[in-house]
């Protein structure tokens, strides 16, 4: 995909996501713990994993129609 709309050599799948992980974040309209569920990140306290099992899939949702809405925004 990223050969075919012309980035390839400028942006990767990767940079895609820290572009997603850095807006969403610096939004302030959603919870750090749902853009790591959003972006499948495993949790890095083992402790806090093993119990926090929560998928957060409404604020996900409406996090993924606000992303949607913020790149059709930018192009």
């Amino acid at each position: 995909m990223i050969k075919r709309i012309g980035y390839r050599g400028r942006m990767t799948v990767h940079g895609y996501r820290s572009v997603a992980s850095s807006v969403l974040n610096e939004s302030g309209k959603f919870s750090p713990d749902a853009i790591e569920r959003q972006l499948h990140h495993k949790e890095k306290n083992e402790v806090r994993g093993a119990y926090n099992r929560a998928e957060y899939l409404e604020e996900r949702k409406a996090m993924m129609q606000w992303w949607a809405d913020w790149v059709g925004y930018c192009l």
